[in-house]
């Protein structure tokens, strides 16, 4: 019986979505980095930025990492340390996909 071996590489779906990190790293400009976003509309009306670094920004505001201690309904944004309320990012979230806002 023949061996075969195959050198296997992790492949990556293309169309997958970046996870917020890779997004703020490669796959967006590297201002976005230090754009010193202070709410969640700032990053909607964001001209140089694509849905997905939109999206990406979001999503990564939304995570346990930002939560206020106390108050779960809160969120600290990264870089400017700005207080906004979880139903604002999520708003935002919703208009990137063309949902109305509450």
């Amino acid at each position: 019986m023949d061996l075969v071996t195959s050198d296997r590489q992790p492949t990556r779906d293309p169309t997958a979505s970046l996870s917020p990190q890779e997004a703020l790293k490669g796959g967006a400009a590297p201002e976005v980095q230090t754009l010193p976003f202070r709410d969640p509309q700032e990053v909607l009306m964001h001209r140089g930025l694509g849905v997905g670094t939109k999206r990406a920004i979001l999503a990564s505001w939304i995570s346990d990492a930002c939560a206020v201690e106390n108050l779960p309904n809160w969120r600290r944004l990264p870089g400017t340390g700005a207080l906004v309320a979880l139903d604002d990012i999520l708003d935002a979230l919703r208009a990137l996909d063309g949902g109305t806002l509450h």
